[in-house]
């Protein structure tokens, strides 16, 4: 399997070299530590078994949420977490995708328009939820930020997860919508689209000159909602690209395989080194953005949520964080030491991070 620390440290000087003055603050950053994590430079822990007192050195993973390598816990977690608070009902993935003459404006002010995407999704579909006949109550969904598609091209879109039940607050009621169809998707699309311009205007931004007057908005039933949110939970935490998917790095490209969302079959592209890490680094989240948001009774400060979790934790506790097991008795080993570092270490970053706002 080709490592994205590889392909960094090999590639990284010419990226730095050609478009260093282009990238922002947290691309530098998670760029410095996807060359560092779990490599030789890195920082390393000292484990021992209490059982043959075995010891060994690990390199540190670098922790940051957008390495393929780290945070396999913590996906596993958001999705554990998810799976506990669903609900009784037919689950919906309703898509909300911004045209493609807006990608510039979100790339400049991606603080902004994300926060936009994800806000105005949540806002219609909870809107279409109020104003339905059999719903007439508050939704609830789990929406998560994508800002790319399978060949990893600037795509932002956000889904959403979202049970064809409401919550009545007023009347205490509890509605199911069992029809098998929740919104059309081209009301949707067109009630999306007067928010995100009348949200767009309000940040003071400029809108493109010429832009579409349809907008896509996809919803399809994912029956109980469970496979769509382990697909979502995948990309939380762990980056755009498995590293199982990079195929080879040979005569200055690196090839990555990816699955054709319409054909459904697996197809391969290829780039110049330099361009496979610029477009790794081109979904960087703004520092301290948050890709997934509960809402509505999905929310976390929610007295149904909380209610359903409680009874679910009883019946499932929450999954233990993973053991390196000795390697001479198979017995789980326990951390001594961290972040010791050795005489002649090359753990230094690859550039100095200009500490600016993004």
């Amino acid at each position: 399997m080709m490592r994205l620390a590889d392909i960094v440290s090999q590639y990284a000087p010419d990226l730095l070299e050609r478009h260093g003055h282009e990238l922002l603050p947290g691309q530098l950053k998670a760029l410095n530590a996807f060359g560092q994590c779990r490599s030789a430079g890195a920082p390393r822990m000292l484990l021992s078994c209490d059982g043959c007192e075995q010891e060994c050195w690990l390199p540190h993973s670098c922790g940051n949420r957008h390495c393929p390598q780290c945070q396999a816990h913590e996906s596993q977690r958001w999705i554990d977490k998810q799976l506990q608070r669903l609900v009784p009902g037919e689950y919906f993935l309703i898509t909300f995708t911004l045209p493609a003459q807006f990608r510039a404006l979100a790339w400049w002010h991606q603080r902004v328009l994300y926060e936009l995407i994800i806000r105005n999704a949540w806002a219609t579909a909870n809107t279409f939820s109020q104003n339905d006949k059999k719903l007439r109550g508050t939704a609830g969904a789990v929406a998560v930020l994508h800002t790319h598609n399978r060949r990893l091209d600037f795509h932002p879109h956000v889904h959403l997860v979202m049970p064809s039940v409401a919550f009545d607050a007023r009347q205490r009621l509890w509605r199911n919508k069992d029809s098998g169809f929740l919104f059309d998707h081209k009301a949707l699309a067109k009630v999306f689209r007067a928010k995100m311009l009348d949200g767009i205007k309000r940040a003071g931004l400029k809108l493109p000159e010429q832009y579409p007057e349809e907008w896509v908005v996809h919803c399809e039933a994912v029956g109980s909602g469970q496979k769509a949110l382990v697909y979502l939970g995948r990309y939380l935490y762990r980056g755009v690209l498995p590293e199982k998917n990079i195929v080879s790095n040979r005569d200055g490209n690196v090839t990555f395989r990816y699955q054709n969302s319409e054909t459904r079959k697996m197809e391969t592209r290829t780039l110049s080194g330099v361009a496979f890490l610029r477009k790794i680094l081109l979904h960087i989240l703004p520092k301290g953005f948050r890709r997934a948001r509960n809402f509505g009774f999905l929310h976390p400060n929610s007295k149904l949520v909380k209610l359903v979790q409680l009874i679910k934790q009883v019946l499932v506790p929450p999954r233990p964080r993973p053991v390196v097991s000795c390697t001479c008795c198979g017995k789980p080993m326990r951390i001594v030491r961290t972040r010791v570092r050795c005489a002649g270490d090359a753990s230094r970053s690859l550039v100095p991070i200009r500490e600016t706002a993004m």
